[in-house]
């Protein structure tokens, strides 16, 4: 694949992670952590079914397997080597399951939904 069509996946998926990031970083100083994590739980994969819904409709470079676990790999990486590294200074993000696995699996899931979506829209014209 061309390194252009490589940066326009992981600019989405960079978008997405942002978005993320900026949910967490204006939720956790306003709500409790539990309820800045379940808006978060709930905002990713909405987000994550946004972004979806523009690549494959405009762009379409991979399959929605592939794309969702490029999305979701995206995201983990940046999670671990820079929040959970550099920022938090500790790996202990990652034993939550409502703060990591369950948002990592709904970005997963909405994102391999919205491409086998837009692919079977596609098949009907």
């Amino acid at each position: 694949m061309k390194t252009s069509k490589i940066a326009i996946l992981l600019a989405h998926a960079f978008v997405g992670w942002l978005l993320c990031a900026a949910m967490m970083g204006n939720g956790m100083p306003l709500l409790p952590i539990g309820t800045a994590l379940i808006v978060h739980a709930i905002a990713a994969p909405i987000f994550f079914a946004i972004l979806s819904l523009i690549y494959f409709t405009r762009f379409n470079y991979t399959t929605p397997l592939r794309t969702a676990s490029v999305f979701v790999a995206f995201v983990i990486l940046v999670d671990f080597f820079l929040v959970a590294l550099l920022i938090n200074k500790n790996l202990d993000m990652f034993t939550s399951l409502i703060g990591t696995w369950i948002p990592f699996t709904l970005i997963f899931a909405s994102t391999y939904l919205t491409g086998l979506f837009v692919q079977r829209r596609t098949r009907k014209k």
